[in-house]
């Protein structure tokens, strides 16, 4: 072994140590190891940076920018909610129209979008059907992930492995290449979920009637303002307990106590209320009461059309996961308030500022509709939904579908780039109004194309140290008694695994320069193993460590091991399809290549 694969084989150990413990975000782990061979002059600089002028990064970005204004215009709320509607109250048609839905709109849309757009109605539907929403969540979030292989533009993955292709010398990925294959992976997915998968579904009922999406209670602060007529009131015969507010505790004068039924409130009580989020809304209208960090914050004076509540999911790639709120500088860093708090399964009896907030937990937030649009990507925060009506553009939305439905046609068809079809659209969108510039620019995680240009450039280092040709010839002579098959097989186990620690694109670019190495050395199709691990890294489905699968956890109360029992089987069942498939579509042998799509 040489210094130089040596160095690289010892960036990807790091890097991977440091993808699964997430001591860094994946953007900064990246940018690292790009200087560090920059600095080792394994790579030039240009060459470090060449990833980032490929075209599959603005093919991403478009995509991210129409999956925004899809969202804006209420294009995917009005589908989904149609759709759903008229599957009836039925647990397998439901379950059928649903995971159909899902995946079709997930082959066109990002995985999180998706799956981010379709809660609600799906939990509205639960609750109208009477159906456990634990039923029905893990299914639209595993839809949303098998769709993403239907298309080139399904996932960032595919764009990725394709950007990899390309910066080969070997052709692109069709927008539809995959296709015959994904279809393949999302029937075998919907008749598991059918006819096996939902009958290992956990039934977790929620706590209570208030633990469903949109009527949690949450804990928050009101303060009684002078002049209120709350002042001199019994608290449970006054106006917040009209409004459905529990009054769990009261602050006088730095003196904490449990109300009783003789309590009565004072100017300046400082209440700690469990209550409804619509709830809430009612408080900010009502004169003498106030929430306490809008009292605080009194700086965010917004016009009323343009104030937002909404729920915050806390992810695990979260910057405010372990911190208070003072702590994370919340309202600075994100000129969001913080109105409450809510945790399932734990009841929250401290001020807001100090509670430590943790993966998992919901904030309902208040500000400008810009500022929660710009949480939707790359921020740590999912966002669950917006308390209140939105106003939807429908003219807009039918042209945004329009200049998405043109770009793909003209994509497919050879008469211009994928990515340029795409960046029209995505630039037509804008100009249309369908979102601002400020929304595009908030859409599009950046994070992830910092990793995909990076990782491309830390691909070719593999290849130019002779690192990807030394794992490659260590796993062949490892697998390759057993056979070819039992070699790409190899590889496709191995992304499954990555992905666990890792993101899919991130799995999937790790795996791609040593897997390709395997198939030159070997005589045998490069393309046929970078779809092997393509595909791989779509169809793992062991742990909820997806972003779509985190986003349905705790509104389904589901555990670690639900996933594990209905996902390992899923697993593996796919990995045979696309073992069994691969070779049809995409031979082995070079000589029976079969001609371009």
């Amino acid at each position: 072994m040489t210094l130089p694969i040596a160095l690289v084989l010892g960036l990807l150990v790091g890097a991977l140590a440091l993808f699964a413990t997430e001591a860094l975000s994946v953007d900064i782990v990246t940018l690292l190891v790009l200087l560090v061979l920059v600095g080792s002059r394994v790579l030039t600089p240009a060459e470090a940076f060449a990833g980032f002028a490929n075209e599959i990064i603005f093919m991403l970005a478009a995509l991210f920018v129409l999956s925004a204004a899809l969202q804006e215009t209420g294009v995917m709320d009005r589908i989904g909610g149609a759709l759903l509607r008229v599957s009836g109250r039925r647990p397998l048609p439901l379950l059928l129209a649903l995971m159909g839905t899902v995946a079709g709109a997930s082959a066109f849309m990002n995985n999180t979008t998706t799956t981010a757009v379709f809660v609600p109605p799906t939990l509205g539907l639960a609750r109208q059907s009477r159906t456990s929403p634990s039923k029905l969540l893990l299914p639209l979030a595993f839809a949303s992930i098998l769709g993403g292989t239907l298309t080139l533009i399904g996932t960032s993955t595919n764009v990725a492995v394709s950007g990899f292709l390309e910066r080969s010398g070997m052709r692109p990925l069709g927008l539809f290449e995959a296709t015959p294959v994904g279809l393949a992976i999302v029937v075998v997915g919907i008749a598991y979920m059918a006819l096996i998968g939902r009958r290992l579904l956990p039934d977790h009922p929620p706590e209570d009637p208030a633990d469903e999406f949109g009527i949690r209670e949450y804990l928050s602060e009101i303060i009684v303002l002078r002049g209120s007529n709350l002042i001199g009131r019994r608290v449970f015969q006054s106006e917040l307990a009209e409004m459905g507010f529990r009054v769990v505790e009261v602050i006088r004068h730095a003196r904490r106590f449990m109300p009783v039924a003789t309590t009565t409130l004072e100017e300046g009580d400082l209440l700690l209320v469990q209550g409804v989020a619509a709830n809430l809304m009612k408080v900010r209208a009502t004169a003498g009461i106030e929430i306490m960090p809008e009292l605080e914050h009194g700086d965010l004076e917004l016009p009323a059309e343009d104030v937002r509540i909404a729920e915050l999911l806390i992810s695990p790639q979260s910057e405010v996961d372990g911190l208070t709120l003072a702590e994370a500088n919340f309202r600075q860093r994100y000129d969001l308030v913080v109105l409450a708090i809510y945790r399932a399964g734990q009841p929250l009896r401290d001020k807001l500022g100090s509670i430590r907030l943790r993966m998992g937990d919901l904030l309902l937030v208040q500000g400008r509709s810009e500022r929660i649009a710009a949480l939707r990507r790359g921020s740590g925060f999912f966002v669950l939904g917006e308390i209140g009506p939105r106003v939807y553009a429908s003219r807009k939305g039918v042209a945004v579908v329009g200049l998405f439905a043109a770009a793909l046609v003209l994509g497919a068809a050879g008469v211009v780039s994928v990515a340029v079809a795409l960046l029209a659209a995505a630039v037509g969108a804008v100009l249309l109004r369908s979102l601002s510039m400020e929304e595009a620019y908030n859409a599009i995680d950046w994070r992830l194309l910092v990793l995909i240009g990076g990782m491309t450039a830390f691909g070719s280092a593999m290849e130019r140290t002779g690192a990807a040709a030394y794992l490659a010839q260590y796993l062949v002579s490892t697998l390759a008694p057993l056979g070819e098959m039992a070699v790409l097989a190899g590889f496709a186990v191995l992304t499954v695994l990555l992905t666990q620690p890792m993101s899919n694109a991130a799995a999937a670019l790790v795996v791609l320069p040593v897997a390709m190495s395997a198939a030159k050395g070997m005589g045998l199709n490069p393309r046929t193993f970078a779809i092997a691990i393509m595909l791989s890294a779509s169809v793992s489905f062991i742990a909820p460590l997806e972003p779509a699968c985190i986003l349905v956890y705790n509104p389904g109360r589901y555990r670690f091991m639900d996933f594990v029992k209905v996902g390992s089987l899923l697993t593996i069942l796919l990995l045979a399809v696309v073992l069994l498939m691969l070779p049809v579509f995409w031979p082995l042998h070079p000589t029976a290549v079969a001609p371009a799509r």
